[in-house]
């Protein structure tokens, strides 16, 4: 068994125990059949465990799948952000569910139709949100290639290419999918002025290396993860201010 298909059985491991052991503590009280406020941070978590791997299931806790120090600069920010709100999101979930309700237009790609056809139906009821289908092709020579297990073969440089085909700029980018150093490339010219990316897991070192590259400034915000029993890292990238100005590091 090589280390990718450990990695699986682990999380499929994972998911089953924390999906049982939620149930349990549901069934006898101590969770609560309403999901807590996201303010008791520590409860709101737990919460969340068993919901891992569930898009519906997070989606009911109104987060997307970033760190919690990132959902509240975020939400900030589109508070105090005015409108229109514009949001391309590479990699849909409940993330989309969740800038669905505070921008007033969200799209989002995504490369497994099956999960997308699954998903589909929660965004049906916002009209401000548009789903794109754009699977990956399989290819001898792929353009754009994703270094997620199993990805081997297959080119995605029609779903990075997504965001030029919408057009225009956005005001908010969240970079969460496949192939995500090609689509921040892609991302930058598409960025408005005073915008900000969202880069989840930014701890991998290919987007370590991808974000170097870009010459954006970074504000890395670290911790716990709804659903996730590890602490995560998710980036507020931007471009750089006129007058030097950059985000604080958040380290």
């Amino acid at each position: 068994m090589n280390s990718g298909q450990l990695m699986r059985l682990a999380k499929t491991v994972y998911t089953a125990g924390a999906r049982r052991v939620g149930g349990l503590l549901t069934r006898t009280g101590l969770l609560g059949t309403e999901p807590p406020s996201r303010e008791t941070r520590l409860r709101h978590w737990a919460y969340s465990l068993p919901r891992v791997r569930d898009a519906l299931a997070m989606a009911e806790l109104d987060v997307p799948w970033w760190t919690y120090r990132a959902i509240d600069v975020v939400d900030a920010w589109l508070s105090a952000h005015p409108h229109p709100v514009r949001v391309f999101e590479y990699g849909a979930g409940a993330s989309t569910l969740w800038l669905a309700q505070r921008a007033d237009e969200v799209h989002s790609v995504e490369h497994d139709r099956a999960f997308a056809e699954y998903f589909g139906p929660a965004l049906a009821a916002h009209r401000n949100v548009e789903l794109h289908i754009v699977e990956a092709v399989r290819s001898a020579n792929p353009i754009v290639t994703s270094a997620k297990e199993g990805q081997a073969g297959f080119d995605f440089a029609d779903y990075v290419a997504t965001i030029d085909k919408v057009g225009g700029t956005f005001a908010l980018i969240v970079i969460d999918g496949r192939a995500r150093e090609a689509c921040l490339t892609a991302a930058l010219p598409r960025l408005e002025p005073g915008g900000i990316m969202i880069l989840d897991n930014s701890r991998r070192r290919r987007y370590r290396r991808a974000i170097a590259a870009a010459g954006v400034t970074e504000r890395r915000l670290r911790g716990l993860t709804p659903a996730l029993p590890y602490p995560d890292q998710t980036s507020v990238l931007s471009l750089p201010r006129p007058d030097g100005q950059q985000l604080a590091s958040g380290d």
